[in-house]
């Protein structure tokens, strides 16, 4: 077996171990719209979908994954550099996305959210129509 030594990762696990892990793990995230919908891609490699929960509550999307030790309870491990744990992102949503419509799914690790821009915020054409008469001014 090939190991490689890295002193910063054994004191992190350490420091770990010692004082536990008081802050949720990190979710990174890429953001974007296309065309009327934003989508959002949170990497989750090793998460069960189960583990996975979303919900909206005043524009606030809260996101909640769990990711757990695959080593049986007992055994002696000798290389964990995969974080475990709870992982948490929140996000602020604007007045003009339609939470009542987000959908997810997730594949391949990644877990993707469509959220539709609401129908009153995208740009409509206004028409104009002409009068019949024409009214002068000073009259």
């Amino acid at each position: 077996m090939l190991m490689r030594t890295d002193p910063f990762r054994e004191l992190d696990r350490l420091t770990q171990q010692v004082f536990g892990s008081a802050r949720p793990g990190a979710m990174p995230m890429d953001a974007y719209r296309s065309g009327d919908d934003f989508l959002v891609h949170f990497d989750l490699p090793g998460i069960d979908p189960e583990t996975i929960e979303l919900d909206v509550e005043r524009n606030v999307l809260n996101v909640r994954a769990e990711r757990r030790s695959p080593a049986p309870e007992g055994a002696e491990v000798l290389v964990a550099e995969r974080p475990t744990g709870t992982f948490t992102r929140q996000l602020f949503l604007g007045e003009t996305l339609d939470t009542d419509r987000i959908d997810a799914s997730y594949e391949a690790g990644v877990l993707t959210l469509r959220i539709p821009v609401a129908e009153q915020a995208k740009p409509r054409r206004i028409q104009i129509t002409g009068g019949t008469g024409r009214k002068q001014l000073g009259s």
